[in-house]
């Protein structure tokens, strides 16, 4: 019985596992290749290394289906052709350690061989963190912190080696601007990349801290189905879908949908959050050596707004995390994101590849009714103010890319020539702000009022131009020697279109380079510099003043190294950080920006991510930034008299010491297979609330535990999923907006999921 078995199992093969967008290529079979073009590309390859010998390792038994037995079948039995597809799936890619980003240089290039500061943050660290906000995301990363708080918490902003980033790019386009962009959804997210740094070069408008870059799911040729329902503490509800698979027959046309919907409270009072989310994508083969797919994306939302607790003095007001200043019915924001994209591949011969990409934007926000406020009194009165201001925004983007590869003498070129064009446009149509009722903090009295506007009087629009042509060489040269140049020619124009002004006009050519030495495979020495060209703020400016595009600079040195076979990757990092007309309130006027001339910063990261021993994975980052500060600022008192503005001040939400480290463990026995274990800690040192340095914010640790458990049922795998973050429930803030308000971080919260795969 057992021969016949075993005979059996020959025949259909092993199962495989569930493709991943880095492990199968979604291509149909590829034809017979042109005689020349093959010999062109085998002579271009470098010198085969010789393949290390493997020593087979013991294997723990596994448990076995009825179609599996141990043990060869006998050279004399005739095993019979059947073509049985697999029926079981596997899970997906559980490794923490990426071997390749492409968003530090758009070429795919290995991260032992980038002279940059890179991270990712895989699909499976995603998974065991039950990462439904972005931000749980990025604090596996050093030198970034979540900056709670920003545009009424509606928006992704975060601090990237002391700077403020509030903008993500998807698929290397940017999302939009910081006032409508919203949350990103993480349904159809295949992994997160962080580039650390200015990457204006190759992305044109864009903050010297540093690029998120959002990778979405792409369609596969293996089918694969999913569906997952989560819940957690204060009323969250969250289901989720991804379905992918060819279409055709023969895989020339596949198709992936990410759909999502949630349904969430809040531990504050009078906030929720209702979302839906669907994302189709279709992929067409139309050859080997072209693609062409269509995504479309879209949102609805509806969600309040939290602009936190007030500031009294140098600290947020001593009021319960639970208190809000916010009366029922108001902060609302209610509207759609839709989204469109189209990006074709073409490979012209075996070492040239162009490649299209253009995307549109359109948010409108039918409803955005706020409830502002200023400082707080001693004696916990506080002023408010009602304002009403829809919204709509619209972006055109446009990248063509054409990526090849040539020898000169001993030196190997992956050269990159590249367009691209950004055009943005916002209006807003709001009411003038009018009084709300007395309040004070330590003795609420709610209300849902229907305040009177002056309807229509608030009216405003505006548009920012940006157009880039880049070049890129990545040189292999011998000794295990990289370097890397480049160069970028900018021309931006804003315009604020309801005052009739430009609000800057700018054109500026911006360098790259680098230079990595990889004397071992697992070790990279590197450095670089780098310079961008950032975006300016054209809101609120109508008297006439033009304000410069924001510029950086930048220099990275830091080293790479592999352990234990390559499983685990360690990434140290110095650098040195310098930032132009950093836009910041006015002190005449808080519903005006005015530039900072000139900050910098200057610290270290570590990052550590992947396999200490098998089933045992780590991510691990920790940030040091002792001089984050302003360095040249001159500012207006309001009687035309010049002022050291804010010289000397510690750039806010820049914290001098923050980290985190997250891991988990699979269990690899017998008895316990499919279960699954890990926790971590995420720590952030004092910051200050705000450029001006008048309120600060105290440190924080909180320390997160998952646990799961795999199983399955047929051609069914079922995973049981327990996540608790904020075990001990530390009352602490978890970033501010940056001008008299503090956010309270997330109590303790329990997050449960049941996941069907098959």
């Amino acid at each position: 019985m057992l021969s016949c078995l075993m005979a059996f199992t020959a025949c259909i093969g092993p199962h495989k596992p569930v493709p991943t967008q880095g492990s199968q290529s979604t291509q149909v079979p590829a034809e017979a290749e042109p005689a020349q073009e093959r010999v062109d590309r085998e002579a271009a390859r470098p010198e085969p290394i010789p393949p290390v010998p493997v020593v087979p390792l013991p294997v723990p038994p596994m448990a076995r289906t009825p179609a599996e037995v141990s043990g060869p079948p006998t050279a004399q039995a005739e095993v019979p052709v059947v073509d049985v597809k697999p029926v079981l799936v596997v899970a997906q890619s559980e490794a923490y350690k990426v071997e390749q980003a492409n968003t530090a240089t758009k070429t795919d290039t290995p991260i032992m061989q980038t002279p940059f500061s890179v991270q990712v943050v895989p699909q499976q660290v995603l998974r065991d963190q039950q990462a439904v906000r972005l931000e749980t995301a990025v604090q596996n990363v050093s030198g970034v912190i979540v900056q709670r708080g920003a545009n009424g918490d509606t928006s992704d902003s975060f601090v990237i080696r002391g700077f403020n980033v509030d903008r993500t790019y998807r698929n290397g386009v940017l999302g939009g601007g910081s006032n409508g962009q919203g949350k990103r959804e993480m349904a159809n997210v295949e992994r997160v990349e962080v580039l650390k740094g200015p990457g204006a070069i190759l992305y044109g408008r864009s903050e010297p801290g540093g690029i998120v870059n959002i990778v979405t799911k792409q369609p596969l040729a293996t089918p694969y189905y999913s569906v997952q329902q989560q819940f957690g503490s204060y009323n969250f509800y969250r289901t989720t879908a991804d379905a992918t698979g060819p279409l055709t027959k023969d895989d020339t046309l596949l198709y992936r949908v990410n759909v999502s919907y949630e349904d969430s409270g809040s531990f504050r009072r009078f906030m929720k959050e209702d979302t839906l989310f669907v994302a189709p994508v279709l992929k067409w083969n139309i050859s080997p050596r072209t693609q062409i797919t269509a995504e479309l994306e879209y949102l609805h939302f509806d969600r309040t707004r939290e602009f936190g607790t007030p500031v009294i003095g140098n600290r947020p007001a001593p009021i319960g995390r639970h208190d809000t200043v916010v009366d029922p019915g108001f902060n609302q924001n209610l509207g759609d994101r839709y989204f469109a994209g189209l990006h074709g591949t073409h490979r012209v011969s075996a070492d040239w590849e162009a490649s299209l990409r253009l995307s549109y934007t359109h948010l409108k926000t039918a409803v955005d009714n706020n409830l502002f406020f200023n400082f707080a009194q001693p004696n916990g009165d506080l002023e408010r103010l009602y304002f009403n201001g829809p919204s709509t925004q619209r972006n055109y983007q446009a990248t063509f890319n054409l990526t090849g590869h040539l020898n000169t003498g001993a030196a190997r070129h992956t050269l990159l020539a590249g367009y691209d064009l950004f055009y943005i446009l916002n209006k807003f149509a709001g009411d003038n702000a009018v009084p709300a009722p007395p309040f004070n903090i330590f003795a609420p009295t709610f209300s849902n009022p229907a305040p009177v506007f002056d309807q229509g009087s608030y009216n405003g629009s505006n548009a920012e131009t940006w157009h880039g042509v880049y070049l890129q060489d990545q040189i292999e040269l011998p000794y295990r020697l990289h370097l890397l140049a480049g160069v970028r020619y900018d021309y931006a124009l804003g315009k604020d279109n309801h005052a009739g002004l430009t609000t800057y006009q700018e054109d500026r050519l911006s360098p790259r380079g680098g230079l990595l030495w990889q004397p071992l495979p697992w070790l990279s020495l590197y450095g670089s510099y780098t310079e961008s060209l950032g975006p300016s703020n054209v809101f609120f400016r109508t008297d006439g003043v033009k304000m410069r595009p924001q510029s950086g600079q930048q220099w990275e040195a830091g080293v790479k190294t592999e352990f234990w076979d390559g499983r685990l990757r360690m990434t140290a990092a110095y650098f040195d950080l310098t930032k132009q007309n950093i836009a910041v309130p006015d002190a005449t006027n808080l519903l005006r920006l005015r530039p900072v001339g000139e900050a910098q910063t200057r610290g270290i990261e570590l990052d550590i991510t992947g396999e200490i021993l098998p089933g045992w994975q780590v991510i691990a980052a920790y940030s040091y930034l002792p001089f984050a500060k302003i360095t040249h600022d001159v500012a207006d008192d309001g009687a035309g008299n010049a002022t050291a503005g804010g010289t000397g001040n510690r750039l806010f939400l820049a914290a001098k010491d923050s980290g985190s480290i997250w891991s988990t463990y699979e269990f690899q026995g017998e008895r316990l297979r499919g279960l699954k274990v890990g926790g971590g800690m995420v720590a952030v040192g004092e910051r200050q609330g705000d450029i001006a340095n008048t309120f600060q914010l105290p440190g924080y640790v909180t320390a997160n535990l998952m646990a799961s458990y795999q199983w399955h049922v047929g051609i069914t795998r079922l995973t049981a999923q327990l996540n608790v973050n904020n075990l001990f429930d530390t009352n602490h803030f978890a970033g501010s907006d940056g001008f008299n308000s503090a956010m309270f971080g997330t109590p303790r919260f329990f997050m449960g999921s049941i996941r069907m795969e098959f």
